[in-house]
């Protein structure tokens, strides 16, 4: 029996052999026709937990037949990295793959970047995190390659599994297991295109059966309770997190309410229910805004309810809220014209405040030239209260227009009495 576990042991051992990227180190692709010559750039390899980071590295040291050490970034010390040097200076290359690059510090990199400058070591980094973000810009720069690894599909998945199942060297070959073609893609669902976690679940669910006349037989009911454990991909606080944030508030702008509730349940999952109330509640202001005024409170309402009853319980008025925000008309033109605003004075496009808007309230300011301000509300305007024609903004920005209502939902009523009154500026 083997004592390595089989997502290691079924770790592909050149190029030809990876599972999906066919975007990054398919046949066509420049990548691959670089490693097939015996050219190998440093790069950056970006992407989700297992979607095949560490494999490609290990698939193209086996391609080239270079001299290659691992590393992970989290444990390794400086002279770890000397021993690199010295390996690169006794073979004349190696690769080194550093796994967890964005945690790399700067005394590992003073120590190394020259001898990636000079081409005797071949950087290779993996990292979940966005690389322009989280990685050194002295790292970025010396690799000619950032790539982004993709989630594999489910077809990928399964296609590894059905190849663990049938290698009798590496994988589980030899045992004779009686695993129906739907428990095998159901165990290629369940692994969300992380191939790790599918060689894993399917090697649990194989541990976990028992054996009838030399056969192992998997039962339904194992393979359920072992999928029910596979926890959701994504770190709190990593990029993905930060990705299905995103793709939710996109998605209930668009007003797409099963993609928006997908990406509540995903983010739920990953239990961080402060980040998620908090996206929630800026997008009620954001993206509905002017055009349904009341979306707000109820939103907060809803958060202060998930707050109090905790999760599981809490996605209940949490998926009241993302429903109400899909279906409800949109209006972001009151904080784009804050925005306009902001950007105005980034610009320099100040003035003086006009002396009647001043403040007034002490002795000697008339002797400033303060006042001479009119009271609106000493000015009936039908149902709308009061108004009179006075400037309001510098003298020189006279005239500029941030705020662009958009006529829908209750903005329409808003936008209608904003017309009017541009209107009465003009006459």
């Amino acid at each position: 029996m083997h004592n390595e576990p089989l997502a290691y042991r079924m770790r592909p051992h050149t190029i030809d052999e990876i599972a999906g990227q066919q975007h990054v180190i398919g046949s066509d692709t420049a990548l691959y026709k670089m490693i097939k010559n015996g050219h190998v750039p440093s790069m950056l390899l970006y992407g989700d937990p297992g979607v095949g980071k560490t494999s490609l590295a290990f698939a193209i040291a086996g391609t080239t037949k270079l001299p290659f050490i691992a590393l992970n970034a989290t444990k390794a010390g400086k002279k770890d990295v000397e021993d690199v040097v010295a390996d690169a200076r006794l073979s004349g290359k190696v690769i080194l793959f550093l796994d967890e690059i964005h945690r790399f510090n700067k005394l590992q990199q003073d120590t190394l970047l020259p001898h990636v400058e000079n081409g005797s070591i071949i950087l290779i980094g993996a990292t979940t995190e966005n690389p322009f973000h989280d990685v050194n810009p002295a790292i970025r720069s010396r690799c000619g390659e950032i790539k982004q690894l993709k989630r594999l599909t489910t077809e990928d998945v399964d296609m590894l599994l059905q190849r663990a199942l049938q290698d009798k060297e590496k994988g589980l070959g030899q045992t004779k297991i009686d695993l129906t073609d739907d428990q095998r893609k159901k165990i290629a669902d369940a692994a969300n295109g992380d191939a790790r976690k599918a060689l894993t679940l399917l090697e649990s669910t194989v541990f976990a059966s028992f054996e009838q006349n030399g056969v192992t037989v998997i039962e339904d009911s194992i393979l359920n309770s072992l999928i029910d454990r596979v926890g959701v991909f994504g770190d709190k606080k990593g990029s993905h997190f930060y990705n299905l944030l995103s793709a939710l508030q996109k998605s209930v702008r668009g007003s797409d309410t099963d993609a928006a509730l997908y990406y509540l349940a995903h983010l739920l999952e990953n239990g961080d229910l402060v980040a998620v109330s908090r996206r929630l509640l800026v997008m009620s202001y954001e993206d509905i805004g002017l055009a349904n005024p009341s979306v707000g409170p109820q939103v907060l309402a809803a958060i202060q309810a998930a707050e109090r009853l905790g999760l599981p319980e809490a996605r209940i008025p949490l998926a009241n809220a993302i429903v109400l925000m899909c279906l409800s008309e949109k209006s972001n033109s009151a904080y784009a014209a804050l925005d306009a605003a902001i950007s105005s004075i980034h610009q320099g496009k100040t003035g003086d405040i006009p002396s009647h808007l001043k403040d007034t309230h002490y002795t000697g300011a008339s002797e400033l030239g303060h006042g001479g301000y009119i009271y609106p509300h000493n000015h009936k305007i039908g149902t709308f209260g009061g108004w009179v024609k006075q400037n309001y903004l510098p003298e020189n920005l006279i005239g500029t227009q941030f705020y662009k209502p958009i006529e829908a939902g209750e903005e329409r009523r808003l936008a209608a009495i904003y017309h009017r009154i541009e209107k009465f500026k003009k006459e």
